[in-house]
């Protein structure tokens, strides 16, 4: 494992801050497929996503988990801004950084995420063609959450006042009297609808998972773009990478897994469901996410085609 920081080439002010895992045996002489993770909303690379990219190391790969811009230990401000568009743009500001590495093999990338890191990686592989396999856990596009509400009972029109909100908090932020936010996940126990978000509350306030850099809330300027965002958009286009989905049969979110399928033009497409697992199990639910594992390995490995005991000589 190597904490690492570089610039963000989409904008060299920030600097963003992420791990790099090698698997058992590396030789930076070697080329080795590499797979970018992208933790949830409100979370950071020590959380979920470092769970992921630790897990998938073990089996041969070289495994990035990062911050996002304005997030974690990367840079930017305002902090906690969650603009949608920028995540899916740090995405490929990673892959940019990898392939100045000796030892990554530029053919053989592929990308996964979790909750909304999930619908940002979709989102770049829509865009960025150095990503030949996309792999999603408890997938969520953060615009129909927002928009649709967790169960995809909310009509659209309804986020209309989510906008206002998000406009009349950037007039208070630029007249400086300090950055209105919003929660991603519950900020108490009392606020939590149901049991599972009551356990998104828990994971991220309490020890099962609370890192100091994931307050769980975002700016709420940050409402504009993600209101309109869709994470899909044109996905039935220019979606055709392979791609392997992972969500739980129980999930409130399931719907945006499923919407997800059904859009991905890929004629290369499998829906893994994990049985009696809700959306935030399959963050650290240990049974659960080596089920994930499971499969998502065997299809990095296969897409991919490569793992560490056949690594190509660098040149």
């Amino acid at each position: 494992m190597n904490k690492v920081s570089f610039a963000n080439s989409n904008n060299p002010s920030i600097t963003m801050s992420a791990v790099i895992n090698h698997p058992t045996g590396f030789d930076e002489k070697r080329r080795y497929p590499v797979i970018v993770v992208s933790h949830p909303g409100g979370g950071v690379k020590e959380q979920t996503a470092g769970t992921y990219a630790r897990k998938l190391a073990e089996q041969g790969f070289v495994t990035v988990a990062f911050d996002r811009s304005y997030q974690g230990e990367s840079g930017g401000e305002p902090r906690q801004l969650e603009n949608p568009y920028i995540s899916t743009e740090d995405v490929s500001a990673v892959i940019d950084h990898l392939t100045t590495l000796p030892y990554v093999d530029q053919d053989r990338i592929g990308a996964m995420g979790i909750c909304a890191g999930a619908g940002y990686t979709a989102n770049a592989a829509i865009q960025d063609r150095r990503i030949r396999a996309i792999g999603t856990v408890s997938a969520v596009n953060i615009g129909s959450m927002f928009r649709n509400g967790w169960d995809n009972s909310v009509k659209s029109i309804d986020a209309l006042p989510y906008i206002e909100a998000g406009s009349n908090a950037r007039t208070t932020d630029a007249e400086g009297r300090g950055y209105a936010t919003m929660p991603l996940a519950p900020m108490s126990e009392a606020d939590a609808p149901n049991e599972e978000l009551r356990q998104a509350w828990e994971y991220y306030h309490t020890p099962r998972a609370e890192y100091p850099t994931a307050p769980g809330f975002a700016t709420l300027r940050s409402m504009n773009q993600i209101i309109t965002y869709d994470a899909y958009h044109m996905a039935d286009v220019y979606l055709t990478q392979p791609i392997q989905i992972v969500a739980g049969s129980g999930a409130g979110s399931k719907w945006m897994s499923d919407d997800l399928f059904d859009r991905a033009a890929s004629n290369d497409k499998a829906f893994h469901v994990v049985e009696g697992a809700n959306h935030m199990d399959l963050y650290d639910g240990e049974a659960f996410v080596a089920e994930a594992v499971s499969v998502l390995a065997p299809f990095f490995m296969s897409k991919l085609a490569a793992t560490a005991a056949v690594a190509e000589p660098a040149a």
